[in-house]
């Protein structure tokens, strides 16, 4: 028993053979019929996840802040580009939009508030959110459509959602994993033909068989096409996603459904499907266009240091107790690092046109 994308991608394989990794991510995410960013609300507590913009207003106004502060280090420009690429229901920049009016209006005056986003069901939220801030919000598919200009931008749980390869060590050598079809007209993964350029590889110890290695060559052109646009208009830019900070071998494909995880080949277009953002890969991608690049900072230090508790301090003055231990939960969730909390797993990473040093990063490279 499968799903009606799943029945779609069996009897793609029946006619043209396995497919990669990377094209049964693409099929489930974005399939025009059936895949699950066309078909579902995935966010919230009646979605499939909650993303750090939903548990609290604080997280984007942390954010906010560090807007304020980008601009300020670059000498406060007259005109402005605040650009969000995959902005969700807007929860994050509505968020920052009230920080930078409320700490500096005439930012909040001047700037001109752009939103990335394909989905015209996301796009109808997003504008529906942001309506009561009364600032000057225009939406577009692309990056590339945005004016040029001096630019300030933010990508929350984006690279995570982007399509990966997979290639799996054999006695042969690495191959790429692939999805097939068995006896039983169930998905399965199996070892395709392709291989890898070993100069891609970590360099390490022997590599024993089943071992799985990951990459992510469309995550790494949308990183170059942002540090084209930091480079080319002076800008800086804000990632942040789960992920390592090296570049490591391992399996961290997943699908998560109903906030549990559940077997990747399960539910094709019923479950989202993502995968850990290596962040040194985004970097030397940065890098090779000639931005900066300062971090990964994990979330959790990004979001105290810019003062995370001593704004939940002052949204709780005051309030009962009730609130008090909301707020706090929500600061746990976002910066702790236990379980469940992803001030560890998340980081935030900073890609700048310049050498500016942006609090609370440090120097760039």
């Amino acid at each position: 028993m499968t799903t009606p994308l799943g029945r779609k991608i069996i009897d793609l394989i029946r006619v043209n053979g396995p497919i990669s990794v990377s094209e049964y991510f693409a099929l489930c995410l974005g399939d025009p019929e059936f895949g699950y960013y066309r078909t579902r609300e995935p966010f919230g507590a009646s979605g499939d996840f909650v993303t750090a913009p939903e548990i609290s207003q604080l997280f984007g106004e942390m954010v906010g802040i560090f807007m304020i502060l980008a601009w300020q280090a670059h000498g406060r420009p007259q005109t402005l580009q605040v650009v969000e690429i995959g902005p969700g229901r807007g929860s994050l920049m509505a968020d920052l939009q009230r920080v930078i009016i409320e700490l500096r209006p005439e930012l909040a005056a001047t700037a001109n508030f752009h939103l990335v986003e394909t989905s015209a069901r996301l796009q109808a939220s997003q504008q529906k959110t942001l309506a009561p801030g009364g600032l000057s919000n225009h939406w577009h598919e692309t990056l590339q459509s945005v004016p040029p200009g001096q630019t300030l931008l933010v990508a929350n749980e984006l690279f995570d959602a982007i399509p990966i390869r997979q290639f799996v060590k054999d006695p042969d050598g690495f191959h790429e994993r692939v999805i097939a079809v068995d006896e039983a007209e169930q998905l399965v993964f199996a070892s395709g033909l392709a291989t890898i350029d070993r100069e891609l590889l970590p360099v390490g110890t022997e590599i024993a068989d089943g071992t799985i290695f990951e990459t992510a060559p469309a995550r790494n052109a949308l990183m170059e096409q942002i540090a084209d646009r930091l480079v080319e208009e002076a800008g800086v830019g804000l990632i942040i996603d789960y992920g390592h900070g090296q570049t490591a071998y391992g399996d961290t494909l997943q699908a998560v459904r109903n906030h549990r995880y559940e077997d990747v080949l399960a539910s094709p277009g019923e479950a989202d499907l993502t995968s850990h953002v290596d962040f040194a890969a985004l970097g030397r991608a940065a890098k090779a266009r000639g931005a900066h690049v300062a971090g990964p900072l994990t979330q959790g230090q990004f979001l105290l240091d810019l003062g995370l508790l001593e704004r939940a301090g002052a949204l709780g003055a005051g309030k009962s107790l009730q609130v008090q231990q909301t707020i706090q939960q929500s600061v746990d969730r976002l910066a702790g690092g236990g379980e469940n909390q992803m001030g560890n797993l998340f980081k935030a990473l900073c890609i700048l046109g310049s050498e500016k040093v942006i609090l609370p990063f440090e120097r760039p490279d």
